[in-house]
């Protein structure tokens, strides 16, 4: 159950009592993220993120702010998505009132401070390098980077290094103060708590946001262009393990065709007992983790596969992965699977339920991205609903020759040897 309001400045409130808990979450979600950003600017919305925790006036240091929330036991983080940014708290549920005042302080009151910023560039360019040097965490942004260049969706969320080390102070403040303003956010709130309390204190604290001069949130909405045969990257590193990613353009937030792509996925690649998880591990030993997905943005979105597998019979691996897409799509699934599929699904929102930061996470994200939001009861009667014939469709229309996009990291330096593979 979830209660929404909206305060006089626009600002959207979601309220999700959980009485069960000893805990409330916060999260404050703004609507941008780095496909709203220009080249010359990628990362800025990351950047951003990260100087929100570096002092205001009220809390002029990173460390007035984390010491707050370390001396009652909080977790605390923020995160930038292509689509959105969040900032989120959790803790106590009698510390709901410093949780929600230290949020919106640094929100609004950060002093973006020269030196702060400066001594910042070097941190999130470590960042980038973590990043980069885990081929696991790289692999997704080479196939994000061939499926959707020159669009923004290509760019890495984090930026580059030498854009970066350019970024200035102006820019930041333009771009925070051109997004994060009331009509562009929702806060929201899950755990134990009262209602009227909670609503009380959100209104407090976020009831005046900074009066700027904002301007609507816009980006360019991505057009696929069909390709006349695969596209495929490779990067270099000399490594034990070829980490895989193979990717499909798929469907966007609130698409009616998410739910069969969901159950598409959860039969090929969620679990031990999927169809991908048998075949290329169980009973060819090819891999030790593969799994696939299904993940959406505003207006398109990506169905892929993901494995770490053995760099000496990587093209073997490559064969049977398509040739398993290729069953599934020519042959469909059972009544057995797509039951098991749906169970799953729901066993698993079950779990996912029984945490605050998930629930708050999950109305907040529907509410910033679709401003139309689905219980799990909804959810679940939609993929209920879902049929064999919907999951084979959906089959069709992904997993197409033209339509393959791979990645690969491993020690190769010539993807020659792969592309003629890239046949379903």
């Amino acid at each position: 159950m979830y209660i929404k309001h909206t305060l006089d400045n626009n600002v959207r409130a979601i309220l999700a009592p959980l009485h069960d808990t000893k805990t409330v979450t916060v999260l404050v979600l703004f609507g941008v993220g780095s496909r709203y950003e220009q080249k010359n600017i990628n990362g800025i919305s990351h950047f951003i993120e990260h100087m929100m925790f570096k002092g205001t006036k009220k809390r002029p240091t990173a460390l007035s702010i984390s010491k707050e929330l370390d001396a009652v036991g909080a977790e605390y983080n923020a995160y930038t998505s292509k689509d959105v940014t969040g900032y989120w708290i959790k803790i106590d549920h009698e510390k709901l009132p410093l949780a929600l005042d230290l949020v919106s302080d640094m929100l609004y009151n950060s002093k973006f401070d020269a030196k702060e910023i400066e001594r910042e560039k070097k941190v999130i360019c470590e960042e980038l390098h973590m990043y980069r040097d885990n081929p696991i965490m790289y692999v997704d942004t080479l196939l994000e980077k061939i499926m959707f260049e020159p669009s923004p969706l290509g760019w890495d969320i984090g930026g580059e290094d030498d854009i970066i080390l350019g970024m200035k102070r102006n820019d930041m403040v333009r771009f925070r103060d051109s997004h994060y303003h009331g009509e562009n956010v929702v806060v929201g709130i899950a755990g134990n708590f009262d209602e009227k309390k909670g609503l009380d204190l959100i209104a407090k604290s976020f009831g005046n946001p900074m009066e700027k001069g904002v301007h609507a949130n816009v980006f360019k909405p991505f057009k696929y262009t069909l390709s006349k045969k695969p596209k495929m990257i490779v990067h270099f590193k000399e490594t034990e393990q070829v980490q895989l990613d193979m990717g499909f353009h798929a469907y966007g937030y609130g698409d009616k065709q998410c739910h069969a792509a969901a159950m598409l996925s959860n039969i090929l690649g969620a679990g031990m007992s999927s169809r991908l998880f048998i075949q290329v591990r169980e009973r060819l030993g090819l891999c030790y983790s593969i799994r696939a997905s299904h993940q959406s943005f505003h207006d398109t979105g990506v169905f892929s596969v993901q494995a770490g597998l053995n760099k000496v019979r990587i093209h073997e691996a490559i064969a049977v992965i398509l040739k398993e897409l290729a069953k599934i799509r020519d042959n469909g699934i059972t009544a057995g699977e797509l039951k098991r599929a749906k169970d799953n699904t729901k066993g698993r929102m079950a779990i996912q339920f029984e945490d605050s930061e998930n629930v708050v996470s999950w109305y907040v994200t529907q509410e910033v991205l679709k401003k139309k939001i689905d219980t799990p009861e909804e959810r679940l009667k939609k993929i209920y609903a879902v049929t064999k014939e919907d999951v084979q469709r959906v089959a069709k229309a992904l997993f197409q020759t033209n339509k393959i996009h791979l990645a690969l990291i491993g020690p190769y330096k010539d993807q020659k040897e792969f592309l003629s593979l890239l046949k379903i």
